[in-house]
């Protein structure tokens, strides 16, 4: 059975940082991409940032590109996501999934082509 389990957030400053951990289990990854996703009261859920499992290419949404960096750990089977320079605008509740290249193929932004899904972790950015 596959969990996907978020942990790291909480409330930080505008201008602060924090780094979000998935630790992923019950399959080897190596055929998929490993995403972060964030929801805001009222709004959809929007890509945030993938990494292929394999071989590490990176995929950003153009409003974290220079702020934020995913990262994966495979003796870990984590992923990370750090983020700096914290607006309030990105306060979220952030969602780690995961995708076969295969299933998602170019639209890896595309929240409906996921399989698996963690339970989400709060990020609060007080301005």
């Amino acid at each position: 059975q596959v969990r996907l389990v978020e942990s790291g957030g909480g409330l930080v400053q505008a201008g602060g940082s924090l780094r979000l951990s998935c630790a992923a289990s019950g399959r080897t990854f190596s055929a998929y991409a490993m995403s972060w996703f964030r929801q805001a009261p009222g709004k959809e859920r929007e890509f945030v940032a993938a990494v292929s499992w394999s071989d590490g290419n990176t995929y950003y949404a153009d409003s974290v590109k220079g702020r934020f960096t995913i990262s994966r750990d495979n003796a870990k089977n984590t992923v990370y996501l750090q983020m700096n320079s914290l607006k309030s605008e990105d306060t979220a509740l952030y969602y780690c999934a995961a995708v076969r290249w295969v299933v998602a193929g170019p639209i890896i932004h595309s929240p409906r082509v996921y399989e698996y899904w963690g339970q989400g972790t709060q990020v609060t950015v007080s301005s």
